[in-house]
Protein backbone atom coordinates (compact mmCIF):
# COMPACT_ATOMS: atom_id res chain seq x y z
CA UNK A 1 0.00 0.00 0.00
CA UNK A 2 2.94 2.10 0.50
CA UNK A 3 5.02 1.52 -2.60
CA UNK A 4 8.24 -0.84 -2.30
CA UNK A 5 8.90 0.66 1.07
CA UNK A 6 8.04 -1.99 4.31
CA UNK A 7 8.76 -0.57 7.86
CA UNK A 8 7.56 -2.34 10.97
CA UNK A 9 8.41 -1.52 14.30
CA UNK A 10 11.39 0.83 13.49
CA UNK A 11 12.60 -1.95 10.51
CA UNK A 12 12.86 -1.48 7.35
CA UNK A 13 12.50 -4.81 5.74
CA UNK A 14 14.31 -4.47 1.87
CA UNK A 15 12.81 -6.19 -1.25
CA UNK A 16 14.29 -9.56 -1.58
CA UNK A 17 14.25 -10.06 2.46
CA UNK A 18 12.92 -12.30 5.04
CA UNK A 19 13.33 -11.19 8.11
CA UNK A 20 11.54 -12.16 11.50
CA UNK A 21 11.03 -9.24 14.00
CA UNK A 22 9.18 -8.75 17.23
CA UNK A 23 6.41 -5.62 17.63
CA UNK A 24 6.91 -4.56 21.62
CA UNK A 25 3.68 -4.05 22.94
CA UNK A 26 2.53 -3.59 27.02
CA UNK A 27 4.74 -5.73 29.35
CA UNK A 28 3.46 -7.87 31.76
CA UNK A 29 2.69 -6.77 36.01
CA UNK A 30 6.48 -8.63 36.27
CA UNK A 31 7.77 -6.14 33.59
CA UNK A 32 8.15 -9.45 31.42
CA UNK A 33 8.64 -7.82 27.82
CA UNK A 34 5.63 -8.31 25.35
CA UNK A 35 5.91 -8.50 21.99
CA UNK A 36 3.74 -9.69 18.57
CA UNK A 37 6.17 -11.74 16.66
CA UNK A 38 5.89 -11.09 13.04
CA UNK A 39 7.45 -13.37 10.02
CA UNK A 40 8.21 -10.88 6.90
CA UNK A 41 8.73 -12.76 3.54
CA UNK A 42 9.42 -9.61 0.64
CA UNK A 43 10.33 -11.12 -3.11
CA UNK A 44 12.24 -8.54 -5.23
CA UNK A 45 9.45 -7.79 -7.32
CA UNK A 46 7.03 -4.80 -6.25
CA UNK A 47 3.22 -6.31 -5.69
CA UNK A 48 0.60 -6.82 -3.05
CA UNK A 49 1.28 -7.31 0.05
CA UNK A 50 -1.12 -9.77 2.28
CA UNK A 51 -1.33 -10.76 5.87
CA UNK A 52 -2.04 -13.74 7.76
CA UNK A 53 -3.21 -13.29 11.21
CA UNK A 54 -3.70 -15.88 14.31
CA UNK A 55 -4.43 -16.13 17.52
CA UNK A 56 -6.76 -12.64 18.19
CA UNK A 57 -8.15 -15.07 20.40
CA UNK A 58 -5.57 -16.42 22.68
CA UNK A 59 -6.99 -19.88 22.95
CA UNK A 60 -8.14 -20.47 19.20
CA UNK A 61 -4.18 -22.08 18.52
CA UNK A 62 -4.79 -23.62 14.69
CA UNK A 63 -3.87 -20.84 13.19
CA UNK A 64 -0.61 -20.63 15.29
CA UNK A 65 0.20 -24.22 13.55
CA UNK A 66 -0.99 -23.16 9.92
CA UNK A 67 1.37 -20.24 10.08
CA UNK A 68 4.31 -22.42 11.24
CA UNK A 69 3.50 -24.76 8.37
CA UNK A 70 3.50 -22.35 6.37
CA UNK A 71 6.99 -20.75 7.45
CA UNK A 72 8.39 -23.71 7.11
CA UNK A 73 7.11 -24.44 3.68
CA UNK A 74 9.28 -25.13 0.47
CA UNK A 75 6.15 -23.51 -1.48
CA UNK A 76 6.24 -20.48 0.53
CA UNK A 77 8.48 -18.91 -2.34
CA UNK A 78 7.45 -15.29 -3.71
CA UNK A 79 7.82 -14.06 -7.22
CA UNK A 80 6.78 -10.43 -6.29
CA UNK A 81 5.04 -8.57 -3.07
CA UNK A 82 5.06 -9.50 0.38
CA UNK A 83 3.36 -11.65 2.67
CA UNK A 84 3.61 -10.85 6.55
CA UNK A 85 2.66 -13.73 8.79
CA UNK A 86 1.91 -13.14 12.47
CA UNK A 87 1.34 -16.29 14.61
CA UNK A 88 0.26 -14.65 17.32
CA UNK A 89 -1.51 -11.19 17.98
CA UNK A 90 -3.27 -11.90 21.57
CA UNK A 91 0.66 -13.36 23.05
CA UNK A 92 -0.93 -12.54 26.36
CA UNK A 93 -4.65 -14.81 25.57
CA UNK A 94 -2.28 -17.56 24.31
CA UNK A 95 0.32 -17.26 27.75
CA UNK A 96 -2.69 -17.67 29.71
CA UNK A 97 -4.60 -20.35 27.18
CA UNK A 98 -7.41 -17.74 27.27
CA UNK A 99 -9.83 -15.97 24.51
CA UNK A 100 -9.22 -12.85 26.25
CA UNK A 101 -7.09 -10.02 27.20
CA UNK A 102 -5.71 -9.66 30.74
CA UNK A 103 -8.14 -6.73 30.94
CA UNK A 104 -11.26 -9.14 30.36
CA UNK A 105 -11.72 -7.71 26.82
CA UNK A 106 -12.42 -9.66 23.72
CA UNK A 107 -9.27 -7.88 21.27
CA UNK A 108 -11.66 -8.51 17.84
CA UNK A 109 -14.48 -6.38 19.94
CA UNK A 110 -11.53 -3.47 20.12
CA UNK A 111 -10.53 -2.44 16.88
CA UNK A 112 -9.24 0.01 15.30
CA UNK A 113 -8.14 0.77 18.88
CA UNK A 114 -6.39 3.36 20.67
CA UNK A 115 -2.90 4.31 21.63
CA UNK A 116 -4.16 6.11 25.14
CA UNK A 117 -6.82 3.24 25.56
CA UNK A 118 -7.25 -0.27 27.59
CA UNK A 119 -4.49 -2.39 26.63
CA UNK A 120 -7.06 -4.54 24.05
CA UNK A 121 -7.64 -0.70 22.53
CA UNK A 122 -3.70 -0.71 22.56
CA UNK A 123 -2.67 -4.03 21.31
CA UNK A 124 -5.25 -3.37 18.39
CA UNK A 125 -4.35 0.17 17.49
CA UNK A 126 -0.38 -1.29 17.38
CA UNK A 127 -1.57 -4.46 14.81
CA UNK A 128 -3.25 -1.66 12.90
CA UNK A 129 -0.54 0.54 12.65
CA UNK A 130 1.97 -1.86 12.05
CA UNK A 131 1.06 -4.55 10.03
CA UNK A 132 -2.47 -3.59 8.18
CA UNK A 133 -2.07 -0.31 7.15
CA UNK A 134 1.13 -1.57 5.16
CA UNK A 135 -1.57 -4.64 3.22
CA UNK A 136 -3.76 -5.02 0.25
CA UNK A 137 -5.12 -8.42 1.57
CA UNK A 138 -5.30 -9.87 4.51
CA UNK A 139 -6.87 -13.49 5.94
CA UNK A 140 -7.33 -13.97 9.34
CA UNK A 141 -7.41 -17.45 11.20
CA UNK A 142 -10.15 -18.27 13.83
CA UNK A 143 -11.52 -21.26 15.30
CA UNK A 144 -14.45 -22.06 17.31
CA UNK A 145 -14.69 -20.69 20.52
CA UNK A 146 -14.05 -23.11 23.94
CA UNK A 147 -16.08 -26.88 23.66
CA UNK A 148 -17.77 -25.53 20.21
CA UNK A 149 -16.29 -26.68 16.81
CA UNK A 150 -16.58 -25.03 13.74
CA UNK A 151 -16.56 -26.74 10.01
CA UNK A 152 -13.86 -25.76 7.91
CA UNK A 153 -15.40 -22.16 6.16
CA UNK A 154 -15.02 -18.81 5.07
CA UNK A 155 -16.53 -15.60 5.92
CA UNK A 156 -16.10 -12.31 4.06
CA UNK A 157 -18.02 -9.72 2.22
CA UNK A 158 -18.87 -11.91 -0.71
CA UNK A 159 -20.51 -8.63 -2.43
CA UNK A 160 -17.36 -7.61 -3.24
CA UNK A 161 -16.43 -8.87 -6.83
CA UNK A 162 -12.94 -9.49 -6.07
CA UNK A 163 -13.41 -10.67 -2.03
CA UNK A 164 -15.31 -13.35 -3.44
CA UNK A 165 -12.92 -14.38 -5.93
CA UNK A 166 -10.04 -14.64 -3.29
CA UNK A 167 -12.69 -16.77 -0.85
CA UNK A 168 -13.28 -19.20 -3.61
CA UNK A 169 -9.95 -19.70 -4.29
CA UNK A 170 -9.31 -20.46 -0.67
CA UNK A 171 -10.72 -23.96 -1.27
CA UNK A 172 -13.23 -24.88 1.22
CA UNK A 173 -16.74 -26.24 0.54
CA UNK A 174 -18.49 -23.64 2.53
CA UNK A 175 -18.66 -19.71 1.98
CA UNK A 176 -20.73 -17.36 4.44
CA UNK A 177 -21.68 -13.99 3.38
CA UNK A 178 -21.09 -12.52 6.93
CA UNK A 179 -21.84 -8.93 8.02
CA UNK A 180 -19.03 -6.93 9.53
CA UNK A 181 -19.17 -7.03 13.50
CA UNK A 182 -18.20 -4.08 15.16
CA UNK A 183 -14.98 -3.36 16.65
CA UNK A 184 -13.37 -6.88 14.74
CA UNK A 185 -10.30 -6.69 12.96
CA UNK A 186 -12.48 -7.47 9.73
CA UNK A 187 -14.78 -3.86 10.11
CA UNK A 188 -11.04 -2.64 10.66
CA UNK A 189 -9.19 -3.71 8.03
CA UNK A 190 -12.19 -2.79 5.33
CA UNK A 191 -12.42 0.69 6.90
CA UNK A 192 -8.58 1.00 5.60
CA UNK A 193 -9.29 -0.67 2.43
CA UNK A 194 -7.67 -3.63 2.84
CA UNK A 195 -9.96 -6.81 1.36
CA UNK A 196 -10.11 -9.62 4.22
CA UNK A 197 -11.20 -12.55 4.72
CA UNK A 198 -11.73 -14.71 7.82
CA UNK A 199 -10.89 -18.44 7.86
CA UNK A 200 -12.94 -20.13 10.63
CA UNK A 201 -11.94 -24.07 11.51
CA UNK A 202 -11.77 -26.41 14.10
CA UNK A 203 -11.75 -25.91 18.46
CA UNK A 204 -10.13 -23.35 20.35
CA UNK A 205 -7.15 -24.79 22.75
CA UNK A 206 -6.91 -28.22 20.50
CA UNK A 207 -5.05 -28.69 16.79
CA UNK A 208 -7.46 -30.62 14.26
CA UNK A 209 -5.45 -31.75 12.24
CA UNK A 210 -8.32 -31.30 8.96
CA UNK A 211 -8.71 -27.85 9.59
CA UNK A 212 -5.18 -27.34 9.64
CA UNK A 213 -4.35 -28.68 6.66
CA UNK A 214 -7.56 -26.69 5.12
CA UNK A 215 -6.25 -23.45 6.55
CA UNK A 216 -2.54 -24.50 4.91
CA UNK A 217 -4.04 -25.20 1.55
CA UNK A 218 -6.69 -22.41 1.64
CA UNK A 219 -3.37 -19.56 2.44
CA UNK A 220 -1.50 -20.99 -0.45
CA UNK A 221 -4.43 -21.15 -3.28
CA UNK A 222 -5.06 -17.82 -2.44
CA UNK A 223 -1.42 -16.12 -2.99
CA UNK A 224 -1.30 -18.30 -5.99
CA UNK A 225 -4.76 -16.65 -6.79
CA UNK A 226 -2.84 -13.16 -6.19
CA UNK A 227 0.11 -14.31 -8.29
CA UNK A 228 2.32 -14.09 -5.62
CA UNK A 229 3.91 -17.37 -5.97
CA UNK A 230 6.81 -18.35 -8.37
CA UNK A 231 5.89 -22.01 -8.20
CA UNK A 232 2.31 -21.79 -10.22
CA UNK A 233 0.56 -23.72 -8.72
CA UNK A 234 -2.49 -25.86 -11.16
CA UNK A 235 -5.60 -26.01 -8.78
CA UNK A 236 -9.05 -27.97 -9.96
CA UNK A 237 -11.96 -25.58 -9.09
CA UNK A 238 -14.80 -26.11 -7.51
CA UNK A 239 -17.24 -23.97 -6.48
CA UNK A 240 -18.41 -23.59 -3.05
CA UNK A 241 -21.60 -22.99 -2.05
CA UNK A 242 -22.57 -19.77 -0.62
CA UNK A 243 -24.86 -19.41 2.25
CA UNK A 244 -26.51 -16.17 3.29
CA UNK A 245 -28.16 -17.26 6.14
CA UNK A 246 -27.42 -19.47 9.31
CA UNK A 247 -28.48 -19.69 12.94
CA UNK A 248 -27.63 -21.63 16.42
CA UNK A 249 -29.87 -24.23 17.45
CA UNK A 250 -30.44 -22.98 21.33
CA UNK A 251 -31.33 -25.44 24.09
CA UNK A 252 -35.02 -25.95 24.95
CA UNK A 253 -33.99 -27.31 28.66
CA UNK A 254 -31.44 -27.93 30.85
CA UNK A 255 -29.34 -31.73 31.20
CA UNK A 256 -26.66 -34.24 29.61
CA UNK A 257 -27.02 -34.34 25.44
CA UNK A 258 -26.95 -37.47 23.54
CA UNK A 259 -25.68 -35.71 20.04
CA UNK A 260 -27.00 -37.48 17.18
CA UNK A 261 -25.82 -34.94 14.31
CA UNK A 262 -22.41 -34.07 13.61
CA UNK A 263 -19.92 -31.31 11.46
CA UNK A 264 -21.30 -31.28 7.88
CA UNK A 265 -24.34 -33.71 8.42
CA UNK A 266 -27.15 -32.49 6.22
CA UNK A 267 -30.31 -31.78 8.09
CA UNK A 268 -33.98 -31.36 6.95
CA UNK A 269 -36.46 -29.11 9.00
CA UNK A 270 -37.76 -31.02 11.91
CA UNK A 271 -35.02 -33.09 11.86
CA UNK A 272 -33.86 -34.08 15.65
CA UNK A 273 -30.15 -32.93 16.03
CA UNK A 274 -29.73 -34.25 19.84
CA UNK A 275 -31.61 -35.10 22.65
CA UNK A 276 -31.27 -33.33 26.17
CA UNK A 277 -32.21 -35.67 29.39
CA UNK A 278 -31.64 -35.81 33.38
CA UNK A 279 -29.09 -37.97 35.09
CA UNK A 280 -31.89 -40.51 35.21
CA UNK A 281 -32.08 -41.07 31.84
CA UNK A 282 -35.29 -39.37 31.29
CA UNK A 283 -35.54 -37.64 28.24
CA UNK A 284 -36.09 -33.35 28.56
CA UNK A 285 -36.54 -32.46 25.13
CA UNK A 286 -35.34 -32.93 21.85
CA UNK A 287 -33.44 -30.12 19.67
CA UNK A 288 -34.79 -29.74 16.50
CA UNK A 289 -33.58 -28.13 13.12
CA UNK A 290 -36.09 -25.46 12.30
CA UNK A 291 -34.89 -25.25 8.52
CA UNK A 292 -33.32 -27.51 6.09
CA UNK A 293 -29.04 -26.58 5.51
CA UNK A 294 -25.80 -28.01 6.80
CA UNK A 295 -24.30 -27.75 10.53
CA UNK A 296 -21.19 -25.21 10.47
CA UNK A 297 -20.93 -25.46 13.87
CA UNK A 298 -21.61 -27.26 17.32
CA UNK A 299 -20.88 -27.54 20.74
CA UNK A 300 -18.98 -30.64 22.11
CA UNK A 301 -19.55 -30.47 25.63
CA UNK A 302 -22.15 -32.85 26.80
CA UNK A 303 -24.21 -30.47 29.16
CA UNK A 304 -26.00 -27.59 28.39
CA UNK A 305 -27.90 -24.77 30.51
CA UNK A 306 -31.48 -24.16 28.83
CA UNK A 307 -30.46 -21.21 26.18
CA UNK A 308 -27.05 -22.47 25.32
CA UNK A 309 -26.17 -22.46 21.47
CA UNK A 310 -25.69 -25.91 20.26
CA UNK A 311 -26.22 -26.48 16.72
CA UNK A 312 -24.99 -24.00 13.67
CA UNK A 313 -26.83 -24.17 10.74
CA UNK A 314 -26.25 -22.62 7.36
CA UNK A 315 -29.11 -22.32 4.87
CA UNK A 316 -28.45 -22.53 1.04
CA UNK A 317 -30.50 -22.37 -1.81
CA UNK A 318 -28.65 -24.97 -3.53
CA UNK A 319 -29.15 -28.71 -3.60
CA UNK A 320 -27.82 -29.62 0.03
CA UNK A 321 -27.00 -33.20 -0.66
CA UNK A 322 -24.30 -31.48 -3.37
CA UNK A 323 -23.31 -29.55 -0.35
CA UNK A 324 -22.67 -32.29 1.60
CA UNK A 325 -20.96 -34.30 -1.07
CA UNK A 326 -18.70 -31.82 -1.46
CA UNK A 327 -18.10 -31.34 2.14
CA UNK A 328 -17.38 -35.15 2.82
CA UNK A 329 -15.00 -35.12 -0.16
CA UNK A 330 -13.00 -32.47 0.92
CA UNK A 331 -12.14 -34.28 4.27
CA UNK A 332 -11.35 -37.44 2.85
CA UNK A 333 -8.58 -35.58 0.86
CA UNK A 334 -7.29 -33.89 3.69
CA UNK A 335 -7.37 -37.29 5.68
CA UNK A 336 -5.53 -39.19 3.08
CA UNK A 337 -2.97 -36.55 2.70
CA UNK A 338 -0.15 -37.44 5.26
CA UNK A 339 2.22 -35.23 4.32
CA UNK A 340 0.73 -32.14 5.00
CA UNK A 341 0.83 -32.85 8.99
CA UNK A 342 4.80 -31.97 8.06
CA UNK A 343 5.64 -28.14 6.84
CA UNK A 344 5.96 -29.00 3.29
CA UNK A 345 2.90 -28.99 1.28
CA UNK A 346 1.75 -32.35 -1.43
CA UNK A 347 1.45 -30.38 -4.13
CA UNK A 348 -1.76 -32.82 -4.82
CA UNK A 349 -3.63 -30.65 -2.39
CA UNK A 350 -3.31 -27.28 -3.63
CA UNK A 351 -6.30 -28.41 -6.23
Amino acid sequence: MQGNKLTIAGIEILPGQSRRLEIPVANLYTDTDIFIPIHVVRAKKPGPTLFVSAAVHGDELNGIEIIRRLINSKYLNLKMGSLILVPMVNVYGVLNQSRYMPDRRDLNRCFPGSEKGSLAARVASIFLEEVVQHCDYGIDLHTGAIHRSNLPQVRANLSDPETSALAEAFGVPVLLNANLRDGSLRQAAVEWETKILLYEAGQALRFDEISIRAGVRGVINVLNELGLLKRKIKRKKTIPFVANNSTWIRASASGFVNTLKELGDQVSKGDVLADIGTPFGDSLAKVTANKSGIIIGKQNIPLVQEGDAMFHIAYFSENEENIASTIEQMQEALEESAELSSPDIDPALIR
